[in-house]
This record gives C-alpha cells, structure tokens and sequence, in this order.
C-alpha cells in the first residue's frame, strides 16, 4: 500500500500490516464505522481472530455489515458476555477499558481511533480516563514484537486535552521495553497525527 503523505490513518495501517500476520490475534479499541476492524481482518484471515469494541449500537451494526459484506465470519457479545475462542471477527458491545478479559491470548497488534463516530454523535467522544486505561492495559497485553498503533484526533471540543495526554503516555514508556514512533503532520497543528509504540522481544512484563 502507497500511503498519502499525510494520510494518517493509511499510515497506521501499513505500521500494522507489517507485524500482524495471517492467523494472529488482534484487537481494535475503537470499531467505529469499521474500516480498522475490516483491515485487521484482512491481515488476519480467516485463520485469525479480531476482537473489536464499542459502545454505540450504531457504530457496531455498521461494522457489522461491513464485515460480513468483505465475507467475514462476525459474532456479537455484550459487556456481561464471555468470548468464545477461533476464529473470526467478535464485536464486542462494551467499553474498550479492559480489553484483557475478553482474549485468550497475547494480541499481535491493538489499534485504536480516537474521537468521536463518523455520522454519529460528536458529543459522544473517547475521554482520557477510559483511553489511557485501556493503553496501559494493551501494552501489558501486547505479544513481543506487537504494536500499539493510536490514531490522535486533537481538532474537536475535547481533543486536545485528550491529545496532551495520550502524548504523555507515550513519551513515558520505557525505551528498555518499548519502541516509540509518532508522526505528525508539522505544518497543520489540528490535524490527526499517529503513535506507534513496538513491544521490545523479551521484554520484562510491568
């Protein structure tokens, strides 16, 4: 894939799709309107299990469509449910706070989409308290050689002190365990912009 440059999101997706491999366990934070879920799957195969969360109904049933129109096999589970193991695709209707309690596994990559939903409601937005949460969370999750790969939407009411944040998580993660990238588009300071952090091989579990 030739991303633009200055194409945000097709840049986290190429970060991904050099780690996650046919087969993998993966898990997006954030469904939304389902273009990140669609792409994990499709590194993924039908081999490979994706976990994806919301909390709109909206934002799920369009995932939903969206998946099971690129042949997808899709299942559902609310907050109170347990997930069951293979493959596929799992939308799961909750927030993204403990991702830990709905996978089997060490996932190969976690991404996530901050913000508010495409067509839906801006006043419903990821907040900073359950964001910085679920990053920690995925960081401890992640399998040796993961990635964490965030997408920053600083230009909506709400988004930069969320942004201001998020940076600070990431500027803080341990160089002995993890490998930091963030790209940015300079000359437009509203614009989305990309942390990328790689868990080092071996490294030691805090």
């Amino acid at each position: 894939m030739k991303a633009g440059l200055t194409r945000i999101v097709d840049w986290s997706h190429e970060l991904l799709a050099q780690v996650v491999k046919p087969g993998d366990l993966v898990v997006d934070l954030t469904a939304g309107n389902g273009h990140d879920t669609l792409m994990l799957y499709r590194l993924v195969g039908d081999a490979g299990q994706v976990i994806a969360f919301d909390i709109q109904t909206q934002a799920l049933q369009v995932s939903r469509k969206r998946l099971l129109e690129a042949g997808a096999t899709v299942k559902s589970i609310d907050a109170d449910g347990f997930l069951t193991t293979g493959p596929g695709v799992t939308l799961v209707a909750a927030s993204h706070t403990d991702p830990g309690r709905y996978l089997s596994a060490a996932p190969r990559a976690v991404v996530a989409n901050l913000g508010y939903l495409p067509g839906g409601d801006r006043k419903v937005i990821t907040r900073p308290e359950t964001t910085l949460g679920a990053l920690r969370k995925s960081c401890r999750l992640l399998a040796d050689g993961g990635r964490l790969v965030v997408v920053v939407y600083p230009g909506h009411d709400g988004g930069r002190d969320e942004a201001e944040l998020v940076d600070q998580f990431f500027q803080r993660l341990s160089d002995l365990e993890f490998d930091v990238l963030c790209l940015r588009v300079s000359n437009r300071p509203a614009a989305p912009y990309l942390h990328v952090a790689e868990k080092r091989f071996r490294a030691k579990q805090t």
